[in-house]
This record gives structure tokens, C-alpha cells and sequence, in this order.
């Protein structure tokens, strides 16, 4: 694995890559609050058969937050990932994404169709927020206040880390260590509640449904099915998504809304069945 900056205007981009340049592109977005060393698993497994790149997210791992909250939503948020894209000189890529992600890949693949072959969207992408049961302010409060957590000791940070996933690697071990910060001996999300709260009234704005009828159906949804209190509402989001798209969902048995780490291996394998490989 490849760790490098680039900068998209005096903004630096912190980027993980697996992989080598011949090989054809997956370039991965991960959700809110984690980073691109989420795809650790996935990456390490293909990394012989495609070049992974998977970005920090601004506010997120390595990446510095935008200075402004208007910059998280989405006709600027995709057109800044286009000049990263640009500026990595990738051709036509794979899009796999976990999360808020996966609204960010839907919207830039409405943006910029001829730049995208195809989408993977893990548990992503699909949660409209007109369907919530939360105002924007009181999802914000609760996203502001989660993300201002603090633990007094690594062990305890880790616990947590550990409990929202139903399977625990070494790799996810380096996973966990980028998303923590330590400063007097106390451990704090890396990802601020500010850049919470920005990202949550963004995907209020730029409602997800209002794009799907632009998107090709070339679009693989891999949806979550614990816990089982959210079934109901995932399952009527989920439908949505397939009539207005006409993209396929197919429902992950026993898996939680870290897909990707609770079965990496069924990620895996749909990767296998629906990117081309070299």
C-alpha cells in the first residue's frame, strides 16, 4: 500500500492506493467518519487484479476539513472529486463506496456519467433523508455530539471500534488506528463533530432521490440486514432506490451497516462477477 498527498487547490487530499497503474481502476469513498484505509481488506485481496485508490475524505483520516460547510454539499463536493480524479489521470473508473459515500459517488455519477463503468455501493446510498424520522438539527445534534466523544484510554476507543463490527482482523486493527486522534493522553474521533453536522445538512439539501432518475442502472446496491429494528425502513428505501434506478439490491444476509468488514469476502466476490478485470 501506496500513502501520498495530492492538493486540489491549497487543499491536500490524502490518498491510499493499492496496486499498479496498468490494472484497471476502483476508486473507493467511504462513509462518514471512517477513511480510505476502510477498504483495507477488500484492497489487499484485489490489489493484483485492479488499482484501488481510496481517498480521506476532507475532514476525515489525513485530510484537512474544507473551510467552508457549503463546500460538503454535493454539486461542489463532486466537482472537487472530479479535479482529484483529474488531477490522479484516471480514465473511466469502478466505483465501490460505503455510506454517505455512496450518495457521493450517485452524484457524481450523475454529474459526470462517462467518467463512471460502474457502482458498488455498500449500504449506501439509498436512505433518503426525506424518509427520516429525524429533523436535519436533531440529526445534526446527535452526529455533533457522537463525533465530540471522548476516551481516556486506546483500549477503550478500540472497544468501540471492535463492537460495530461482527468479524475483528488484524487488518482492521490498522483500519481503527486512522481514526483516532490522542492529545493529553485522551483518544477523539479524527473526524470532527463540525464536519459531522456540515455533511448531515448537505445530504438534507441535496436530497439522493431527486438524482435517481438520472443514473444508469449500471448500479450493484449491497444492503445490510442487521439490526433488525431498521429492516422495515432499509427494505422501503431499498425499494425506492431499485424502482427510480433500475439498479439491482441484493440484501446481505446477517451483516450490519459495515458490510464490508462483516463480509469482506462477498464484496469481494461480487467485484470478481461484475468489474472486468485485466
Amino acid at each position: 500500500m501506496k500513502r501520498y498527498f495530492i492538493n486540489i487547490g491549497n487543499q491536500p487530499l490524502h490518498i491510499k492506493e493499492w496496486g499498479t497503474p496498468d490494472l484497471p481502476v476502483i476508486f473507493c469513498v467511504h462513509g462518514l467518519g471512517s477513511t480510505g484505509l476502510s477498504f483495507i481488506e477488500v484492497a489487499e485481496q484485489l490489489k493484483a487484479e485492479f488499482r484501488i485508490i481510496a481517498i480521506d475524505a476532507p475532514g476525515h483520516g489525513k485530510t484537512p476539513p474544507f473551510t467552508y460547510g457549503e463546500e460538503y454539499e454535493m454539486p461542489r463536493m463532486t466537482d472537487w472529486l472530479n479535479e482529484a480524479i483529474d488531477q490522479l489521470d484516471i480514465g473511466p473508473f469502478y466505483f465501490l463506496s460505503h455510506s454517505w459515500g455512496s450518495f457521493v459517488a450517485l452524484h457524481f455519477t450523475a454529474r459526470y456519467p462517462e467518467k463512471v463503468r460502474d457502482n458498488i455501493l455498500l449500504d449506501g446510498g439509498y436512505q433518503g433523508k426525506r424518509h427520516s424520522n429525524q429533523s436535519v438539527e436533531e440529526e445534526v445534534a446527535y452526529y455533533e455530539a457522537d463525533f465530540e466523544q471522548v476516551w481516556e484510554t486506546w483500549e477503550d476507543f478500540l472497544a468501540l471500534v471492535k463492537s460495530e463490527t461482527l468479524n475483528w482482523t488484524e487488518s482492521k486493527l490498522e483500519a481503527a488506528k486512522d481514526l483516532s486522534l490522542s492529545k493529553d493522553q485522551q483518544y477523539y474521533w479524527h473526524a470532527r463533530g463540525e464536519t459531522a453536522a456540515h455533511i448531515i445538512r448537505a445530504m438534507h439539501k441535496d436530497e439522493i432521490e431527486d438524482i435517481y432518475h438520472k443514473l444508469d442502472p449500471a448500479i450493484l446496491l449491497l444492503k445490510a440486514t442487521l439490526p433488525q429494528s431498521m429492516e422495515q425502513e432499509r427494505n422501503k428505501t431499498a425499494a425506492i432506490f431499485k424502482e427510480k434506478t433500475g439498479g439491482e439490491v441484493k440484501a446481505i444476509q446477517g451483516t450490519t451497516h459495515l458490510l464490508h468488514w462483516d463480509r469482506p469476502d462477498i464484496v469481494i466476490e461480487e467485484i470478481r462477477n461484475r468489474f472486468e478485470q485485466p
